[in-house]
């Protein structure tokens, strides 16, 4: 007949837990008390070894069939196991032994929240909110049911709740400030992180956050600001630092941003996005060697990265070096098929070589995508022209002041295009049109064509908008 030992809590759990492991290696059987089963359970949990725990959750109830904790253990490991049915289940039986505890319901919402009925999932979950002493993670995974229904706005009326339960819950921080986002109400998130402040002067994620949501209202100083607060409190930040990095780009602080970058390094491996970032900062002080060497460390790092590869490419171009530029040029639409400026790159340096057919389609290309980029406009109009094709030169300008009816610049464009073909009353009444838009920029129109500064009724049109 086997040997039955008593293990009870008093002692540590790594002993309980080495008994254990002995017991299933000797073929053995002993008994254990359910709070050592608790600590073995967690144990396993902790080493990411979720089958050897449910392995001891089924051994545990066979001893303790009463303990409905076993059963909601025994529950929350089958549903990593994604034996959904045999969850539930478990947590029918538990809520027969033990109706009043929280996590039956926690546990249920949490499935009904991955399958995706989300009126059930809040059933539960306002049921474990009645039942639980400690409720933020609750009225966190409210949130979150929310966030998944579209309804951000009482999405964040439950992330308030969590944080008024605890103000340290870092999730709920992050995810009020994903909500202000997508709701594009950054004015409110101002407010709120600052109040926030004022109660918990010392959470780096308030103050990283807030800076977020100065950078997103273009407040680039105050996000600054806001950032160097997080870094104080938390020195090893390496977010904090990144975005301090983007804000002085804005404000066109480049070297003082190369910097800033570079501190990440000392926190966390370098990464693709940081070389790429510390390249642009490079290429915009003219220093192409260097921002070359990062946008190469960039694509080594990550050779999906489009922008990098396109770094690459105008570094090549800023040397005249448009043969080479155009490679990666290409490699960068590879990757982003639909990106506006790649396209607008490629057309240029196209024109650059004199491939002008080349550069008309990639125009074509980009103006289809951006049709509110006045200056893609004016260059596909102007190979046209270059081309003495002016009648399409014309429909290009047509096309281009349908869509961007403000724009001066094209006014004066057609101007030019009128007048070269020889239909003065249409380069008038675009003249006019162009006048009214703008009249400080009437220069663009003698650029062009400089023969029209001789010209003068032009002449005294100009001068009555612009007495």
């Amino acid at each position: 007949m086997e040997e039955e030992f008593e293990f009870g809590f008093t002692e540590d759990p790594k002993f309980s837990v080495e008994r254990y492991e002995e017991m299933i290696r000797n073929h053995d059987q002993y008994f254990f008390d359910a709070q050592a089963f608790e600590n073995i359970i967690d144990y396993y949990i902790e080493k990411n070894d979720p089958a050897r725990a449910l392995q001891v959750a089924e051994y545990a109830i066979s001893q303790h069939p009463f303990a409905a904790v076993f059963l909601i253990k025994r529950a929350q490991l089958l549903v990593v196991a994604n034996k959904i049915d045999e969850a539930f289940a478990a947590l029918e039986k538990a809520a027969m032994l033990e109706a009043s505890d929280a996590d039956i319901y926690l546990i249920r919402g949490n499935i009904y929240e991955g399958m995706e009925r989300f009126t059930e999932a809040l059933e539960n979950y306002e049921k474990a909110l009645e039942l639980a002493e400690e409720t933020d993670e609750i009225l966190l995974h409210i949130a979150y049911v929310y966030q998944n229904m579209g309804d951000y706005e009482t999405a964040i009326k439950y992330l308030k709740l969590c944080l008024k339960q605890n103000m340290e819950n870092q999730d709920a921080l992050y995810e009020l400030a994903f909500c202000y986002d997508v709701l594009d109400n950054q004015e409110e998130s101002v407010q709120f992180y600052q109040q926030y402040i004022d109660n918990e002067p010392y959470s780096y994620a308030a103050w990283y956050n807030l800076g977020n949501a100065f950078t997103k209202l273009s407040l680039f100083e105050k996000a600054i600001d806001a950032y160097d607060y997080a870094i104080l409190i938390k020195d090893n930040f390496a977010s904090a630092y990144f975005n301090k990095g983007n804000a002085l780009v804005n404000l066109e602080k480049y070297a003082e941003a190369i910097e800033v970058y570079r501190h990440t390094f000392e926190y966390e491996q370098p990464n693709a996005d940081t070389y790429c970032a510390i390249g642009e900062c490079y290429e915009k002080l003219e220093q192409m060697d260097e921002a070359r060497v990062f946008y190469k460390k960039s694509v080594k790092m990550d050779p999906k990265l489009a922008d990098a590869w396109f770094g690459i490419g105008v570094t090549l171009d800023f040397e005249e070096r448009y043969f080479e530029a155009l490679h990666f040029y290409k490699k960068a639409l590879d990757l982003d098929i639909a990106n506006a400026d790649y396209w607008f790159a490629i057309a240029d340096a196209e024109y650059k070589l004199g491939h002008l057919a080349e550069a008309e389609s990639a125009y074509e290309k980009v103006v289809e995508l951006n049709p509110i980029d006045v200056d893609a406009w004016l260059d596909y109009s102007s190979i046209l022209y270059e081309q003495t094709r002016l009648d399409g030169a014309i429909e290009v300008m047509a096309e281009a002041i349908k869509n961007n009816p403000d724009a001066a610049e094209l006014h004066y464009r057609m101007v030019a295009y009128m007048f070269a073909k020889g239909d003065y009353n249409e380069a008038l009444n675009y003249l006019e049109q162009a006048l009214t838009t703008d009249p400080e920029k009437h220069y663009i129109l003698f650029d062009y064509l400089p023969q029209l500064q001789q010209n003068k009724v032009i002449l005294d049109i100009i001068n009555r908008y612009t007495r």
